[in-house]
């Protein structure tokens, strides 16, 4: 069991950082911190191999967090029917 600590992206809606609560950031490269934005603390949750989490595999996040220092969760993918909304819009006008 570990205990992660979990951050939210202010840049990129449903994007957290999983990180060992013991480290917090110190492991996360520079680069991604930039592209994450400030991370904002969200919770710290103990976490084994067979947890339920919502997205993700508790025993990937586990295990990209003992390999790299930390687990990137990506945003899911958008729905293909919220692209066709508005394919009869007219070509001028406001986007």
């Amino acid at each position: 069991m570990k205990i992660c600590s979990v951050y939210l992206s202010p840049r990129k809606d449903e994007m957290y950082l999983y990180v060992d609560k013991r480290d917090q950031l110190s492991k996360v490269p520079e680069a991604l911190l930039e592209m994450f934005g400030t991370p904002k603390h969200i919770m710290d949750m103990p976490l084994k191999a067979d947890r339920k989490l919502a997205r993700v595999e508790a025993d990937k996040v586990l295990a990209e967090i003992d390999e790299k220092g930390y687990y990137l969760q990506m945003p899911p993918p958008k729905e293909d029917y919220l692209l066709d909304l508005h394919k009869d819009r007219p070509e001028t006008g406001v986007r």
